[in-house]
């Protein structure tokens, strides 16, 4: 190949991750080039992403550009790519998994105020609902953009403070006082840099390959499994962490109302094989023990 096109979007998030991927490519001796779009979910900031009824809305003008060849691959957050890849796309590529979970960031204002008190800017339907399951009285508002854009809204008084992926800070070098949250478990893939190719170009998934974490293929593979197998397309407050232990996989799952107030979870530790749909198997569980039932509350409540 004579250059090798990559998408991306044009925030400095989504251009900081593009550009570990060139560097990667470089380091094989591959020329490159970066191409930034702006996406749909860029450019409609003022409803959180739930209310805008469209699925994989960072990502499709990727895949538009993609599959007009207008870009050779396109570098997504693994966790804004939704489980039913468009025709002739495929996820051939993932980085390593660097920081994935959730962490709480204060205005200075908010400083000593406890936990249950804040009120908190995040348009997550997952961030509210795991944080109701602990605090039920939490007053939320939505807040939307970038990094930077949040920060300053948090600092201009919309809210006490808001929760981030740790992945974003780290990556943008931010220097951030940030609290751990335990309880609310990440995203299905949070945290997790992927590439997609078209499934019909030659050359490209090979190469791709050759980047790739296995390790984290692994896990991601087995937490979008299990959240394709919940959500049947339906936006849903759903948890995964699949990390490998000793050479075995250890999972937690969570499935909760949109009040917090009726949660499912799963903690699993087995040997993997790559034979077996372990997140499928997992999810079907958590859809026997009511979880069918609590996902049709969802989608009637949205």
């Amino acid at each position: 190949m004579n250059t090798i096109k990559i998408g991306t979007r044009n925030s400095p998030l989504a251009l900081w991750q593009a550009h570990q991927v060139e560097s990667k490519l470089q380091n094989l001796g591959f020329k490159t080039e970066i191409v930034p779009i702006v996406s749909s979910g860029d450019k409609n900031l003022n409803q959180p992403l739930y209310a805008l009824g469209i699925t994989g809305i960072f990502t499709k003008d990727l895949d538009i550009a993609l599959l007009n060849n207008d870009i050779d691959i396109a570098v997504h957050s693994l966790k804004d790519v939704p489980t039913q890849l468009p025709n002739n796309i495929q996820i051939s590529a993932v980085l390593e998994r660097d920081f994935p979970e959730d962490v709480l960031v204060r205005n200075n204002d908010s400083e000593p105020l406890d936990l249950e008190v804040l009120k908190i800017a995040t348009s997550s339907l997952r961030r509210r609902a795991f944080w109701l399951k602990e605090f039920p009285e939490t007053e939320f508002t939505d807040i939307r953009g970038n990094v930077q854009t949040r920060l300053k809204k948090l600092d201009d008084g919309i809210a006490n403070a808001t929760l981030f992926s740790l992945a974003g800070i780290k990556r943008m070098n931010l220097d951030l006082n940030y609290e751990q949250i335990p309880f609310m478990l990440q995203a299905p893939s949070q945290g997790v840099v992927a590439i997609a190719s078209k499934n019909d170009n030659e050359d490209l998934p090979s190469i791709l390959k050759s980047i790739s974490h296995k390790e984290t293929e692994i896990c991601v593979t087995i937490e979008r499994e299990f959240l394709k197998t919940l959500e049947g397309g339906c936006t849903a407050p759903i948890g995964a962490k699949a990390e490998m232990i000793d050479g075995q996989i250890r999972f937690l799952g969570r499935l909760c109302s949109l009040d917090g107030k009726n949660c499912i979870e799963t903690d699993e530790i087995f040997n993997w094989n790559d034979y077996e749909n372990f997140g499928e198997k997992i999810a079907n569980k958590v859809l026997e023990n009511g979880g069918k039932e609590l996902m049709e509350e969802i989608k009637k409540s949205l």
